[in-house]
């Protein structure tokens, strides 16, 4: 069973804007903040290193919103209105997260496949065939 199901915005660039916009009407701080220069053997434009790769701000009791700076096409997927969002599902296994993944990508479109990422996380994003974006995790670390 899915532990939590948050909301995961996609930016063409204002992502960090956004978000202390968020964090202006909402309050509470970031629990995380990543940007495409930190990550491992990403490779993005110097204009572009500073781009949030990942940020988190909980909202209320166990919500979490989530985004990113777009990285361009993400295999396949190009970045629209209407698009520019994703349901994010933390599974409580990794069993269960490639099951939510395989059964949510059937007839859809595999984005990333389930694989351990450098964040610690086991990871994949996949749109249903309805068109809806998903992001599926197993933190093997759950965060405090």
């Amino acid at each position: 069973m899915a532990t939590a199901i948050n909301p995961y915005l996609h930016f063409k660039g204002n992502a960090e804007e956004a978000f202390n916009f968020y964090k202006s009407v909402f309050g509470g701080e970031f629990v995380n903040l990543q940007r495409y220069k930190d990550a491992p053997g990403t490779k993005v434009p110097p204009a572009e290193e500073n781009r949030l790769l990942h940020v988190s701000l909980p909202i209320g009791k166990g919500n979490v919103l989530m985004a990113s700076d777009s990285a361009g096409d993400m295999g396949g997927w190009t970045l629209n209105a209407g698009n520019n969002f994703s349901l994010s599902v933390n599974a409580e296994s990794k069993e269960e997260a490639d099951r939510v993944h395989a059964g949510l990508s059937a007839g859809g479109k595999v984005h990333m496949p389930m694989g351990d990422q450098f964040w610690g996380s086991y990871f994949g994003m996949c749109a249903d065939k309805f068109g809806i974006q998903w992001m599926i995790s197993f933190d093997r670390t759950p965060p405090k």
